[in-house]
């Protein structure tokens, strides 16, 4: 038997789930179900990375030792994947045990040969990348991800020798054309070993900077660097080496990860795994960047797209279509709702929603709820079915090489062919004529179409997938599919079933109407240039008393919640010097997130005379900036002590 093992990246917990790992975590959880059904074994693997530096900030900004910080963080993700329908086997997280005890032994092993050595280097580090830079990759002397000047440091640590694979790693590359996919990922990773600027790996950081890691099993005073730590996941959690699912399914191994990291993916970990004597995986593929409108996602503007949120407002199903089908894969995609809407209406309520009400309505009307036996076909049937079968086939290769996106579009031609059919072959006429077995055949090629449709629909709406063969009277067994026999049989429909009088998975929405007529980043912009020309209509001089009297101070943020009663409010505790913390009650839930705020320092209006916002208590205000990318919080220039007044 075939089998298919297929990982997300391990996501770094140093923020909560977002647009991007939901689309990841979908697309691993749809080639899973696929390859299921194309007859192989599969296993399916998310889980979190919650070592270095950033966690140890992180945590320290909220309060808590770096495990509790990663207790609450990883538990957001390993809680959303239900809420999505996901189907992971295995959920891994690299403060296990299990995952770091084959850490240890990958590391001593790689020791062991000789490829691990001690030496002293010098270079750009970038806390928020956590890695090293070389004066070329800086882009005028900034890290290209974060804008930011990177610190130099010089420190001894341990290197994994991971330039002597570099020759081993091209060879490789040439002689799997699809190691690396789509191939505009593998031919920049072979730019970049054709470079000869591949150095060796710094796999260590002294504890003396760190202590938050899996320490070295040959040098107590030093942990391990996160990448070579984290990557190790993927056959730690198949139990290495000895396990037999270690041994079933790693030869299978497809990894899938965004182009961000591509090169600790595409570089350190074939390199680490050839030096621990363990065979490369078979696959990676790399997919692009959701952006939205145009903008790459960013907390500090709002424009975050929480993955629950679209799935309460337009359906869980809905939503990984729209995923899978907009965003052509190694590409990157513009979301926005508009779009979502449109998808969700054009496709799925007037394409595949309208088939089915009609289909249904018709068995009902004309064989009273009953699937028909079929009589003599004629040529439009053969020619249906012809497209039926050229339309699976697309699906089902286009699947199987990551183009998800075209290989929803090869079945659409059979849905929408399948509603021209029904205009061609006029069923209302034919029963109006007593035609019979003419109309028993053409409803029974639609139902028999469309159970093929719901079937190959599965990976992607496993949800309405099934409710779609409920509604054909079928109850839907995964282990009983086999898509590539789908391509020749025909008849599996069996006559004399009852199938449901209507079907309304796919409704058509309609966007708010404010979000209709204007987009995000122009309404903040529009609201933005009526403040300020309100600003220049009222203001007028006051004395210096007067402004004496307003009582500015710097306070530290606490912790942040939302309100329960309105979604543009959060409920802030601020220490502000007091005996006990300060509650305000702020309107900037459109533009930061909880976890933007805890840790951050404001300034507060703190004899602003307390009232009540929807039944909650505000004990002053929070000031704040609207700018023309949403809002910035006023903020002292360096950390200061709670309190402090502004003067």
């Amino acid at each position: 038997m075939q089998r298919f093992y297929i990982t997300t990246p391990i996501y770094y917990v140093n923020a909560k789930p977002h647009l991007g790992h939901a689309y990841t975590t979908t697309v691993a959880d749809s080639l899973n179900r696929f390859h299921r059904l194309m007859g192989e074994e599969t296993y399916f693997l998310t889980g979190t990375d919650e070592h270095g530096d950033k966690i140890v900030q992180a945590a320290e900004s909220n309060g808590q030792t770096p495990q509790e910080y990663v207790d609450v963080i990883s538990k957001l993700f390993e809680d959303l994947w239900p809420n999505m329908n996901i189907s992971n086997n295995d959920f891994i997280r690299t403060t296990q045990p299990r995952h770091k005890e084959v850490v240890k032994q990958i590391l001593q092993k790689v020791y062991d040969a000789g490829d691990i050595y001690f030496g002293e280097y010098g270079g750009h580090y970038c806390f928020g990348c956590e890695r090293f830079y070389t004066e070329k990759e800086l882009v005028n002397g900034l890290c290209p991800d974060h804008q930011t000047k990177p610190e130099y440091i010089a420190e001894k640590n341990y290197f994994f020798k991971m330039s002597k694979y570099r020759d081993w790693l091209l060879e490789h590359i040439e002689t799997h054309p699809d190691f690396i996919r789509p191939e505009r990922y593998k031919n920049e990773v072979v730019s970049l070993l054709e470079s000869g600027e591949l150095e060796d790996l710094c796999i260590s950081r002294p504890k003396s900077r760190l202590t938050w890691g899996i320490e070295l099993p040959f040098d107590s005073d030093y942990v391990t660097y996160v990448w070579f730590d984290a990557l190790i996941n993927y056959v730690a959690a198949l139990g290495y080496p000895d396990s037999d699912k270690f041994k079933k399914f790693w030869p299978a191994a497809n990894h899938l990860v965004a182009k961000d990291i591509l090169k600790p993916h595409a570089v350190f970990w074939p390199t680490m795994l050839k030096a621990a004597g363990i065979e490369p995986y078979q696959h990676l593929n790399v997919h692009g960047y959701w952006l939205v409108e145009d903008t790459k996602m960013s907390k500090s503007i709002g424009n975050v797209v929480e993955p629950l949120a679209m799935k309460d407002a337009y359906g869980l199903d809905a939503f990984r279509y729209f995923l899978l089908r907009e965003m052509s894969f190694g590409q990157d995609s513009s979301f926005s709702e508009k779009a979502l809407v449109g998808r969700l209406n054009a496709d799925l309520a007037n394409d595949l929603g309208n088939l089915f009400n009609r289909t249904l309505s018709m068995t009902h009307k004309y064989f009273g709820g009953q699937i028909p036996s079929p009589d003599v076909e004629d040529v439009v049937d053969a020619e249906i079915k012809k497209l039926g079968q050229d339309a699976m086939k697309s699906f089902q290769d286009f699947f199987s090489e990551l183009k998800f996106s075209r290989a929803l579009e090869g079945l659409w031609e059979l849905v929408r062919g399948l509603n021209k059919y029904i205009d061609e072959t006029a069923p209302w006429t034919l029963f109006k004529e007593n035609n019979t077995g003419r109309l028993s055949t053409v409803i029974y090629v639609l139902l028999e179409n469309m159970r093929k449709i719901a079937v190959h629909l599965w990976p992607v709406m496993p949800e309405a997938s099934e409710k779609m063969l409920e509604q054909l009277g079928i109850a839907f067994a995964p282990e009983k599919v086999n898509l590539p026999k789908e391509l020749d049989v025909w008849g599996l429909l069996e006559s004399d079933i009852t199938v449901a009088k209507t079907s309304n998975l796919f409704p058509r929405v309609d966007l708010p109407e404010e979000e209709a007529q204007e987009k995000p980043a122009k309404k903040a912009k529009k609201a933005s240039k009526k403040n300020d020309k309100a600003a220049e209509e009222t203001v007028s001089e006051i004395e210096f008393e007067d402004f004496q009297k307003v009582d500015l101070r710097v306070g530290t943020v606490k912790s942040v919640e939302k309100h329960p009663d309105a979604d543009r409010l959060l409920i802030v505790k601020v220490d502000t010097g007091d005996k006990d913390l300060r509650q305000v009650v702020a309107g900037i839930a459109d533009f930061f997130t909880p976890e933007d705020l805890v840790g951050r320092q404001v300034v507060v209006v703190a004899n602003l005379k307390p009232r009540k916002l929807r039944k909650q208590l505000s004990q002053g205000m929070i000031l704040a900036v609207k700018t023309d990318n949403g809002m910035e919080l006023l903020t002292p220039s360096g950390e200061v002590a709670p309190g402090s007044k502004v003067s």
